[in-house]
């Protein structure tokens, strides 16, 4: 086992909380592609920190153009938040001044990580003239904007990865979990990979997970011959390993959807029990796209469903050069609804915020590839299929470049 696994919880969280997501340059068919995009998970961030020290705000209002769009986040959070929070700031300045003088100013709004202080902020936009309010991040805060906008008719781009807060007219741009799992166990069926044996961690993120793989498993024909669920305890994983282990000698592939801090983990109980990972295929979810991951030899030729990761390398690069310092991964949210929503205003007219415009049925494409929101305020999204390997990962199914029914 990891040692110390069960105090490395808070860097799971954080991991899952840093996860990519992103929206970001052009209406397929309908808006002119930007150049700055020229290359192309708590766990549902429930949880609201306590404030803590604030970091840094920068300007309350970024930019002088004539149309007003609000910015939440929770500047003033404690601990991960605030960091994330100013970097995805800095990403929709950035996003401002890459697109060439868009008519748009961003008001921006601190939530402090909480449904109150979200629910002030939304109103104090909309008092101040916001056409559509970009944010929050934390689940709670997503659902009390989400009422503040709805009853003024106000659409909500907002980032949280809890698919249970999106509705008609609050859009979720995240990479849902959901998503993951519905592309890698699609990709695994169509490569013969007809059963499936899973182990899932606890808790809120593991019961989504859960609910989606069960789900498309049934959907594409295949079969589950185990399922169990295990604490972030190294002290309480044998029991679980032992029986998934078992029954995996009929499975065709193993599904571990976490992050590089319990992973080996659950790879290394597996294999004490007996489960041979050379006759079985190992998948994951996005949350393996990470260089520990890579480097780990007993997960090399594992798959996982993910973007491709050469736009995000390009916005890091741009962003060091502007900031001087990386951007959390999640600053390409901001930076692509900044860009989504400039693009809308130059492009669209009166019906630039409508709720036909925004789910429309071609979608958009942004730093991590395509995607498009649906009526009930979730999205879908082209993802890879990447194969593990000795120090970083390959693609073997590129992400869809269209989608179909559009």
């Amino acid at each position: 086992m990891v040692p110390a696994l069960q105090a490395q919880l808070q860097a799971q969280l954080q991991s899952r909380l840093s996860r990519r997501a992103c929206v970001g340059g052009l209406l397929t068919g309908a808006l002119t592609a930007l150049a700055a995009c020229s290359s192309t998970s708590s766990v549902f961030n429930n949880a609201s920190p306590s404030p803590e020290a604030a970091p840094p705000q920068g300007p309350a209002a970024i930019g002088t153009g004539g149309i007003k769009v609000g910015l939440i986040l929770p500047l003033s959070a404690g601990g991960n938040a605030g960091t994330v929070a100013l970097s995805m700031r800095n990403a929709a300045e950035m996003a401002l001044a890459e697109f060439n003088s868009p008519n748009i100013q961003l008001l921006v709004k601190d939530d402090g990580g909480n449904s109150a202080g979200a629910q002030q902020a939304a109103q104090q936009a909309l008092d101040e003239g916001a056409e559509i309010i970009i944010g929050p991040l934390f689940a709670q805060s997503v659902r009390a904007v989400g009422g503040v906008a709805r009853r003024r008719g106000i659409p909500v781009i907002a980032f949280s990865t809890d698919a249970s807060v999106a509705a008609r007219g609050v859009y979720l741009l995240s990479f849902l979990p959901e998503s993951d799992v519905t592309r890698i166990v699609d990709y695994a069926v169509a490569n013969g990979k007809r059963s499936f044996a899973a182990m899932l961690s606890e808790g809120a993120y593991g019961n989504v997970v859960e609910a989606a793989f069960k789900q498309e498993v049934a959907r594409k024909g295949g079969r589950i011959v185990a399922l169990e669920r295990y604490a972030i305890d190294p002290g309480r994983m044998q029991v679980p390993a032992k029986l998934v282990a078992q029954a995996a000698r009929a499975a065709d592939a193993v599904f571990i959807p976490e992050g590089p801090e319990v992973v080996p983990s659950v790879v290394q109980a597996l294999t004490a029990a007996g489960l041979n990972t050379k006759r079985v295929q190992l998948v994951g979810t996005g949350l393996w796209d990470d260089p520990r991951i890579f480097s780990d030899a007993s997960l090399q030729g594992g798959w996982y469903a993910a973007p491709d990761s050469t736009g995000f390398r390009n916005f890091t690069t741009r962003y060091r050069t502007r900031y001087g310092q990386d951007p959390v991964r999640t600053a390409t949210l901001a930076y692509d609804a900044v860009a989504l929503v400039a693009a809308l205003v130059k492009t669209q007219g009166p019906q630039r915020f409508s709720e036909q415009t925004l789910t429309n049925s071609s979608g958009f494409a942004g730093i991590d590839g395509l995607f498009r929101f649906r009526s009930d305020g979730t999205n879908q999204r082209g993802l890879a299929v990447m194969q593990v390997e000795p120090g970083g990962s390959r693609i073997i199914s590129p992400p869809s470049r269209s989608f179909s029914g559009s």
